[in-house]
């Protein structure tokens, strides 16, 4: 049976790294459904490029954060923050996409 990502992460976000950088957090409130999303591979350097139309020499992290039942990333910006024509000042509009990974 599959999942979506936002029915398994407690916390799914995005927020600046920087004026060059946005983070996002993918968060588990359980062991369980961290491992699920783990070991199913979906979140991935590649998934995640694929996912945001970019190139993977943009992800700049990506971290399997086991301690804290997290995935985290950072993605460079292509205009620095609060430049002309760059659309999201504090990054924080940018996780939706995440939402619907499916999660076997």
């Amino acid at each position: 049976m599959t999942a979506t990502l936002r029915e398994l992460a407690s916390t799914i976000r995005s927020k600046n790294a920087g004026v060059d950088h946005v983070t996002f957090d993918v968060i588990f409130r359980d062991r369980r459904n961290f491992e699920r999303v783990r070991d199913a591979n979906v979140l991935t350097r590649d998934s995640v490029a694929q996912l945001y139309r970019i190139e993977p020499a943009r992800i700049t992290h990506f971290v399997v954060y086991e301690p804290g039942n997290a995935i985290k990333f950072t993605i460079r910006r292509l205009k620095p923050s609060g430049s002309p024509g760059e659309s999201d000042v504090f990054g924080a509009q940018q996780y939706p996409p995440l939402f619907d990974v499916q999660v076997p």
